[in-house]
């Protein structure tokens, strides 16, 4: 991992705020992501974009995640990545069966939540299952947040 000057990791933690405003969560897996030469490294300098990004099965049953931004490496040569390219995301097969029946419903997507590398050092991608919310369903968590943020203002003084 990469080294702050006091010698702590560094924690990569990038997250899809937009998508919890957009989407109501149902489910929430942990998937690893295939990656080539250069990625990695973009990813740990925090380089990353998900907030475009969504999942889709290919025929062969694999789950693929598209419009996700790694950039390019600055230290990259000629072997640098290609920034949009859809990558291959890594679950189990009990999982991706259970993912690919409730992907059938009629509204329901598969989005990325957050990008975090762990302890190991790969990256991993959380994703959910996630219905879309109506615009009143967003005024209601609006407001909620806004009453939770005056309790506490009120509790601290």
């Amino acid at each position: 991992m990469a080294k702050q000057k006091d010698d702590t990791p560094k924690r990569v933690n990038i997250l899809n705020r937009r998508a919890s405003h957009e989407y109501a969560f149902i489910v929430k897996y942990d998937a690893g992501i295939m990656l080539q030469g250069t990625e990695i490294k973009s990813i740990r300098d925090g380089s990353v974009q998900i907030q475009d990004g969504f999942c889709s099965f290919h025929p062969d049953g694999s789950l693929w995640v598209h419009n996700l931004t790694i950039a390019k490496y600055t230290e990259g040569t000629y072997n640098n990545h290609e920034p949009t390219r859809a990558r291959k995301l890594l679950l189990t097969k009990r999982e991706l069966k259970q993912l690919a029946n409730k992907n059938q419903e009629q509204g329901l997507t598969i989005i990325p939540i957050r990008m975090f590398v762990n302890d190991r050092g790969f990256a991993k991608l959380e994703i959910a299952l996630a219905k879309g919310k109506k615009l009143f369903d967003k005024r209601d968590d609006l407001k909620a947040k806004d009453q939770k943020r005056e309790m506490d203002r009120a509790r601290d003084y």
